[in-house]
């Protein structure tokens, strides 16, 4: 079965079939890039599920908005689309589903909110995708933070998180920038910030958290279609992007 996606995948990819292979794909890259082994994600009846991080997770959210589910609540990003398929495809687990994302948001902000906008909605299931604004504004911010800032930051967050919540499960997304969208400055940002995926995924082993390899799948997309196709700044989505970062995630989890 593997060996069979994997070569759909190539011939998909070798026929220029486009964003009608977003299924396929995001199955195929999450193939290549999890082991068999990886964890996934267990559902129980009336779960919580947070989506936690930085504007890539906020799209807009109303902040006003406290209500789980809602389209409001969950902005116009991934969140609303992964939240799409959750709510559909697991009716009967009547899943209560929140978005805390804030627009740039680096580790140690999301650590200064974390009592409010994390604990105290008791996740079952807690999504981060972080690292991006930890780069990036260290070119264009004024910020003054390392990859081992990042690094450790990140590690004392989840630390605290399964101290406080022993049996959530987390979920980590793979920061990604795309190459060719209007905001990457090839020469500033590359291979500087591919040290950053490397912690991100360095840290869900180290968690035993699902590991969503977004750069991964980007970086496959972009081979059926430019980056500003998928996301015109290369770090936020646009309508395929996020659809394609939803179904990667229902993917890594194993809840699709």
């Amino acid at each position: 079965m593997e060996n069979s996606r994997r070569s759909f995948f190539k011939k998909g990819i070798a026929a220029g079939v486009g964003a009608l292979l977003i299924p396929e794909l995001a199955k195929a890259v999450v193939l290549e890039h999890t082991a068999v082994t990886s964890s996934k994600i267990t559902l129980k009846k009336n779960a919580v599920i947070l989506f936690q991080g930085d504007s890539i997770t906020d799209a807009g959210r109303d902040r006003a908005d406290v209500n789980a589910n809602s389209q409001g609540q969950l902005g116009y990003g991934y969140s609303l689309y992964t939240a799409t398929g959750l709510l559909a495809n697991h009716a009967d687990k009547q899943l209560k589903i929140y978005n805390k994302g804030i627009s740039g948001d680096k580790v140690f902000q999301l650590r200064g909110r974390w009592e409010i906008d994390c604990l105290s909605l008791m996740p079952d299931v807690l999504s981060i995708l972080v690292g991006v604004n930890d780069y990036w504004h260290t070119l264009s911010g004024g910020y003054k933070g390392t990859v081992k800032v990042y690094e450790d930051d990140y590690r004392a967050l989840l630390q605290y998180t399964k101290e406080k919540l022993p049996n959530v499960q987390l979920v980590i997304g793979e920061p990604f920038a795309l190459k060719g969208g209007a905001a990457i400055d090839l020469d500033r940002w590359f291979p500087q910030f591919d040290e950053y995926r490397v912690v991100a995924r360095k840290l869900a082993d180290e968690f035993k958290a699902v590991f969503v390899p977004y750069q991964a799948g980007f970086d496959a997309a972009m081979k059926l279609a430019p980056a500003r196709y998928w996301s015109g700044d290369g770090v936020h989505p646009d309508l395929p992007g996020r659809q394609l970062m939803a179904n990667l995630w229902l993917e890594a989890t194993g809840l699709k």
